[in-house]
């Protein structure tokens, strides 16, 4: 009869209505109250999740032997209860029955997802007291344990008990040292290991240190390993490996370890080399994959929509971006959170009109999170008017909202842009009052925040409370606070140290200290850091790198040379690029150069006013007045308007905006009266000097 129950039971997992009929055939026929008969019963029950059920019939069962306890442990384990797993385990023990090398390794399981150092302590010291320490299975769980709670040394003398170590208990151990980043250890582990023990285990989670250029070569050598043990098709491993050719900066290799899996690939596959593609900026590549899974009807998940949706961040992406929206719309998913606020930052980032289109989103989201609320602070940060950003701000925390680190910084960042010290000093109370002052982002907005209200020594100041972070956007803060204020030789001291201590150099340094060493005139040394950043700082210089190039040499004048960087260049120059340009000829009088670079940017980009500006106000500064009535001729024709400018100042904590003619504010008369006023003033301190210079010239002629 037994076998016949097991089959039964067998056939009856994952159906309720299958297994509570088996269970009660056992109980009609009396075998229920057999401990092997009861135990096969639990064990179903708890295999398909009916942990009611299961702990009901434990406490029906007459008899309890040690594998009715484990049972149960494992269920609750398994399915993240460590409390309910724990009472149990405490009333095992109390019951006179024995724990054994499954009990401890059950629970231990359950200690490490939880992260329960103190409790894990526990059990290690019962593990000890029955001798199980150097059992493999306790053992490797122990590791796990203290891996898991990021406590690598303990890990490591749990490990040395083992008697004989086996793949599980190597890669928990490499695994506690991936999880604390320490790249040396996880690696020479790695180099102690036997090959024949080496598994996907082994390698994914190596794979996930391997995220920076400098370390492609190591990541090559560990792919060579894979070909050598035949896993090259583990899918695991090669997911592991497509995310990491990509943080490398090698999408090529990404690529080709994508195609090598052939028909094998799963979601993940896809997903990894999408957000390869969107993280390196080939936005092409990443649509025309996209738009391939689309056509092959793979599965797509929320993750697959934000990655693609991430891509669309430029102007000419709008007809993309608005159609994802679309498709969204369509597969019901406007109401997923993720995917919404994905949606919000990519209306933030095309041009302002779309703000609107962000904002409606926001509103019409249900369930808004923290990131919803800050993906809406950023844009009005990011596309102003900045006092919206600090009135969202101030909003946002009257409804008792959780503000995390991005708001901080966000705010900071509206602050720094409307230069208002008094508002953001109270933000920076605020921040240490919340505990956020040694965040990384948070720091960096301060940094910025000091600098451009003209009070470096704050930003000093802050930058030493988290400068032993290595944190590379602190860093980067206080160089471009440094370049902002012309001094260009402490930017370049900070930038060694970078180098020195070893903070990892980004793009963004890069650009801070070519814009310092351009405010600063020191145009040997820019030029050098250019030349140098891919061959031995491994970052491939982009258009802002190039831009600030051509502002060097521009402000010293060498205009000839600005020229030469622009067509020896391995792109095509942008807007940013040309803009700086035709600022350079203005500022030297190059007007014949400059109204050939203008021609060019007004072919791209037509509609935009700084160009038109750029040259009415050259042929003014030349007195060529045919040429600028032409100009202006040609912005009427087309429809171009000058944007206005804005000016913002501090009132007793409140700021206000203007722009030119406003007459919005409700002192609009008084200001217009001072401002006549100041300029009268001005035009007679001027004719004083003319008078008081003339004098003196007169004294000298008579002497």
């Amino acid at each position: 009869m037994k076998p016949f129950l097991a089959s039964l039971l067998e056939s009856s997992l994952h159906s309720f209505p299958k297994l509570s009929s088996t269970h009660c055939h056992a109980i009609k026929h009396g075998y229920i109250t057999d401990v092997y008969i009861s135990n096969r019963v639990l064990d179903s029950y708890v295999k398909s999740d009916f942990l009611g059920h299961a702990h009901n019939l434990f406490d029906e069962m007459p008899h309890r032997d040690t594998v009715s306890w484990n049972t149960m442990i494992s269920g609750y384990t398994s399915s993240g209860k460590l409390n309910n797993a724990w009472c149990l385990f405490t009333g095992m023990r109390r019951s006179g029955s024995d724990a054994d090398g499954y009990s401890f390794s059950r629970l231990l399981k359950g200690v490490a997802s939880a992260k329960r150092f103190d409790l894990g302590e526990q059990v290690h010291s019962l593990v000890i007291k029955g001798g199980y320490e150097s059992n493999v299975y306790v053992g490797s769980a122990l590791v796990d344990m203290y891996a898991k709670c990021e406590r690598v040394e303990d890990a490591f003398e749990a490990f040395r008990e083992i008697s004989e170590a086996n793949s599980v208990s190597w890669n928990a151990l490499i695994g506690g040292f991936v999880q604390v980043r320490d790249v040396e250890t996880a690696f020479w582990l790695f180099g102690c290991m036997e090959m024949m023990m080496m598994d996907d285990g082994t390698f994914a989670p190596l794979l996930t240190l391997l995220d920076d250029p400098l370390l492609c070569n190591l990541l090559k050598e560990v792919h060579g390993k894979v070909l050598m043990l035949g896993l090259e098709k583990e899918i695991t491993i090669c997911n592991a490996m497509v995310r990491s050719y990509a943080d490398c900066g090698s999408v090529s290799d990404a690529k080709r370890v994508f195609d090598g899996l052939g028909g094998s690939k799963d979601l993940i596959t896809w997903n990894s080399m999408l957000a390869g593609f969107s993280k390196l900026e080939q936005k092409d590549s990443a649509f025309e994959l996209f738009i391939e899974m689309l056509r092959t009807r793979n599965e797509i998940d929320v993750y697959t929509y934000t990655s693609i949706i991430s891509t669309c961040c430029g102007e000419e992406h709008q007809v993309f971006g608005r159609s994802l929206h679309c498709l969204v719309i369509k597969k019901g998913l406007k109401q997923v959170t993720s995917v919404s606020n994905a949606l919000i930052s990519m209306y933030i980032q095309f041009p302002t009109c779309a703000m609107n289109d962000a904002l409606s989103l926001f509103e019409s989201l249900e369930a808004k999170d923290l990131v919803s609320w800050n993906s809406v602070l950023t844009g009005l940060s990011q596309k102003g008017p900045s006092e919206d950003a600090v009135k969202f701000f101030t909003y946002l925390r009257s409804l008792n909202t959780e503000v995390d680190d991005y708001a901080f910084s966000a705010v900071l960042r509206s602050c720094s842009d409307l230069a208002t010290l008094q508002l953001g000093q109270q933000v920076h109370a605020l921040a240490i009052k919340s505990s956020f002052e040694s965040n990384e982002f948070v720091a960096s907005s301060l940094i910025l925040m000091y600098s451009k209200c003209g009070v470096i020594q704050n930003a000093r100041k802050c930058f030493e409370k988290i400068s032993s972070t290595h944190s590379t956007v602190v860093w980067n803060a206080m160089i471009l606070g440094y370049a902002q204020h012309g001094s260009g030789q402490v930017s370049l001291s900070l930038f060694s140290q970078m180098c020195n201590q070893n903070v990892k150099l980004d793009h963004v340094t890069f650009t801070a200290v070519l814009t310092a060493c351009s405010h600063s005139g020191l145009v040997q040394e820019g030029l050098k850091l250019l030349r140098l950043m891919e061959p031995v700082y491994k970052i491939q210089p982009r258009m802002e790198h190039y831009a600030a190039a051509v502002d060097l040499l521009g402000r010293a004048g060498l205009v000839k040379e600005a020229k030469e960087l622009i067509e020896s260049m391995p792109l095509s120059p942008d807007p940013m690029v040309l803009k700086t340009f035709l600022g350079v000829c203005r500022a030297c009088g190059e007007i014949e150069m400059a109204t050939q670079v203008a021609n060019h940017l007004l072919e791209m980009e037509p509609d935009d006013h700084f160009t038109y500006v750029s040259l009415s106000h050259m042929y003014s500064d030349a007195k060529k007045w045919e040429e600028k009535a032409s100009v202006k001729k040609v912005m009427k024709e087309r429809g171009v308007k000058k944007v206005p400018g804005w000016s913002w100042i501090e009132i007793r904590n409140e700021v206000c905006a203007f722009n030119a003619e406003d007459r919005s504010h409700p002192l609009c008369e008084e200001i217009y009266l001072m401002v006549e006023d100041l300029t009268q003033e001005m035009k007679w301190f001027e004719t004083d000097n003319e008078f008081d210079e003339q004098a003196s010239l007169l004294d000298v002629n008579h002497s």
